[in-house]
């Protein structure tokens, strides 16, 4: 029996260390920093409050001594002939108004500094909100969405309005620009000018922006556009210190391919907007990423009728399981060749709730075994959060363990705990290629089948694709699908390789069980030929 691993389209994040970006992969962690916000909101607030009360307290000592010393400087010395006002000067000056000063040193600022103290150790760092922005470059590639589309939040199922400013727009840019990804540096920075020529008040200056597009566009090899934006920046400001040599050094760059064509003048600038379309963006080192970003869209392959007519439905009873007797699964034909299902009623919404409770505490950056050792290991390239659980950890798991075993017809024994995932925005798909030997130490065999829980919906994206074939599933709240990895053989089938769509709109949760190859040897018998 041939050695082989499944083969995986995973998630590629561009962090170098486990332990950054910890926060931006998981909505479970940032629903917390929503309510962590609110908290530092009210004791802002509190402090205002304290602040202008100490203002007013001020405001009245000064407008009572504003009228008393109006009065006073007029005649000082027959003020001072009254000995009470002589008494009260001596009192002001000596207690009142060291009083007032200890008041002006209060600082009401304390409270509010302490709670951001507390609270600071949880708050996101560079590298997390570096990962949020390369996500939605990300989700923008994988669903061909306009800049514009994200800023003025115009996406497919939103329940609430978000927009990003001219000075969001332009730290998208930036970031793109300091990674030398001109390409979404040009976006970016010509939405952050769009809406600022629009009359959008932004603290970055115009210049700054004409000079980050106009050298991106440079980049991507449209020198006319790049010399008009930089002949705009220099109408603007033009003791800028790079802008004049710039534009020189962009015009004898023109005017040299001009002689090199033979054309004896400049062809005006094209005045049209940049969008996704205007420039090519640069080629993947991942050969399937278009075909992954397609089948994402939901562009995959279209079944004929022919195909369709043998895809069924039934009632699955796991060769008469006592358990499913009464209440047999219902099954559905998700794919014909490979063979994909989907179990509805996989779980209940009780039992989603309870997985997702245990999960919670021990979701950490998604792990995968190391290719030589077997051994579990975090995955720099995946951005989601995984806990394991085991059926010792309470009842539901042990039940949805045994439910398993009771509708797939193989045992569970040698199967890999209960993975609970909770991704957030996933990277660029990329193939792992497993050693034979990584799950060797384990004495357990390959993962022969994959069953997969939904336990969300989600409003826009999130599928599981398969590029091989051009499949896609979407995720159903609620329903499970299985597949075999292997064939009967013990051959790797290659075509089961899959990854998982970035989720645009919405948060997914999904639990999976890798089932392996020990103890199937008489549940599910080898075939005669090596692909049965």
């Amino acid at each position: 029996m041939a050695t082989f691993l499944v083969f995986t389209l995973l998630t590629l994040s561009s962090f170098s260390s486990p332990t950054q970006a910890e926060i931006f992969t998981s909505i479970g962690q940032m629903t917390d920093l929503i309510f962590t916000e609110r908290e530092l909101v009210q004791s802002l607030k509190e402090y205002i409050e304290a602040e202008e009360m100490k203002l007013e307290a001020v405001k009245s000592w000064a407008n009572k001594l504003d009228m008393l010393t109006r009065v006073s400087t007029l005649d000082p010395e027959g003020f001072l002939a009254h000995p009470v006002n002589a008494y009260k000067l001596m009192k002001r000056l000596n207690t009142e108004w060291s009083e007032l000063e200890s008041l002006v040193l209060q600082d009401p600022s304390d409270g509010f500094i302490s709670n951001m103290s507390v609270h600071r150790q949880y708050f996101p760092d560079e590298e997390d909100e570096k990962g949020a922005a390369k996500a939605l470059i990300r989700l923008q590639d994988t669903y061909k969405l306009d800049s514009e589309s994200f800023s003025k939040g115009k996406l497919p199922g939103v329940r609430y309005n978000a927009e990003l400013t001219v000075d969001d727009c332009f730290d998208m840019g930036k970031l793109a620009y300091n990674e030398n990804d001109y390409y979404h540096s040009v976006l970016w920075m010509q939405q952050a000018l769009r809406q600022m020529d629009s009359g959008e008040d932004a603290k970055t200056p115009k210049a700054d922006i004409l000079d980050y597009l106009s050298y991106s566009v440079y980049q991507m090899g449209d020198l006319p556009r790049a010399i008009e934006l930089t002949r705009r920046l220099v109408a603007i400001d033009p003791s800028h210190q790079r802008a004049g040599a710039n534009l020189h050094y962009f015009e004898r760059l023109l005017s040299k391919e001009l002689r090199d064509r033979g054309q004896g003048q400049q062809e005006p600038a094209d005045e049209k907007p940049i969008q996704l379309d205007t420039y090519e963006r640069p080629k993947d080192y991942l050969p399937e990423r278009e075909v992954y970003e397609a089948l994402c869209r939901g562009e995959g392959v279209k079944m004929t009728e022919k195909r369709r007519s043998r895809l069924f439905c039934r009632y699955q009873d796991g060769s008469r399981s006592p358990r499913l007797l009464l209440k047999p699964m219902k099954e559905e034909d998700e794919w014909d060749s490979p063979h994909i299902v989907r179990f509805l009623e996989a779980l209940s919404d009780e039992e989603i709730e309870k997985i997702k409770e245990l999960a919670k505490p021990k979701l950490a950056r998604a792990t995968v075994r190391d290719p030589k050792t077997g051994v579990l290991t975090v995955a720099n390239y995946r951005v989601s959060k995984s806990a394991w659980l085991e059926g010792e950890d309470d009842p539901v798991i042990a039940r949805v363990n045994q439910r398993i075993e009771d509708v797939t017809g193989l045992t569970v024994d040698t199967a890999e705990l209960l993975q609970v995932t909770h991704p957030r925005h996933s990277r660029t798909s990329h193939t792992r290629k497993d050693e034979p030997d990584a799950f060797k130490s384990l004495g357990t065999g390959n993962r022969v089948a994959t069953f997969l829980n939904y336990m969300s919906d989600v409003e826009a994206g999130g599928a599981t694709v398969f590029p091989d074939f051009g499949a896609a599933i979407w995720p159903r709240k609620g329903t499970a699908v299985f597949w075999y990895n292997l064939f009967k053989s013990g051959e790797g089938d290659y075509r089961t390789r899959h990854a998982a769509c970035p989720v645009l709109v919405g948060s997914k949760w999904v639990s999976n069980k890798w089932i392996h190859e020990r103890g199937q040897e008489f549940r599910r018998p080898c075939g005669l030929t090596e692909v049965d």
